[in-house]
């Protein structure tokens, strides 16, 4: 039976990010399954526009917090503004980004622009921002129905990551997003959302 608007909206309000993760590992038939239902979503003229990176080897995760972490810093020191700073505060967040690490798996999402063809011309997709935002949006809710915690995780900037892992030249990085079970003792920050009335308007 499919969840009533009700029942789904009482679902949708337990689920919360978390920056601390149990060690215990994902189960990849899982992942698997959230990113074909990530691949649902719609898309310009259906091109599709996205790919999905899962990262468990700790080498490599070691590797993206080391790059995250050395941009972060600068970010942080040089580039973030008060406002933006004080903004953050709530979230107690900082250029150290260890669920980086900590998380058992990562899936580095990137948004195809183009992609080249094997006689060189390149393949172009449309809309596509708004197209891996739908996708990413699709796998968020679906991880968190598996029983799974996700943070959302983009650093600033994101582009060593197409090199890290190896990318093609049509592909930007989104964003990483940080999967397994929440750390129980995790204090969740007291977060309010805004009401119907302030993210709704009916004509």
């Amino acid at each position: 039976m499919p969840l009533t608007s009700k029942e789904l909206l009482e679902e949708s309000r337990k689920r919360r990010t978390y920056r601390s993760f149990l060690e215990e590992p994902v189960d990849l038939e899982v992942i698997k399954d959230c990113i074909l239902t990530a691949g649902t979503a719609p898309s310009g003229a259906d091109k599709q526009p996205w790919h999905f990176c899962v990262v468990t080897d700790p080498e490599m995760k070691k590797k993206i917090r080391e790059q995250a972490e050395e941009v972060e810093k600068d970010f942080y020191q040089n580039k973030i503004s008060d406002e933006w700073r004080a903004d953050l505060a709530k979230l107690e967040v900082n250029w150290e980004k260890p669920f980086l690490t900590q998380a058992p798996c990562l899936i580095v999402i990137f948004k195809e622009f183009y992609r080249t063809l094997p006689d060189g011309t390149q393949d172009k997709n449309y809309y596509v921002p708004e197209s891996a935002g739908i996708s990413i949006g699709f796998l968020i809710n679906a991880i968190r129905n598996a029983g799974y915690a996700s943070l959302t995780y983009t650093p600033a900037p994101p582009a060593f990551l197409r090199t890290l892992l190896g990318r093609p030249e049509g592909e930007t990085p989104v964003m990483v997003l940080c999967v397994g079970k929440p750390d129980p003792n995790y204090e969740l920050p007291k977060l309010r959302k805004k009401t119907l009335e302030e993210i709704a308007t009916f004509i």
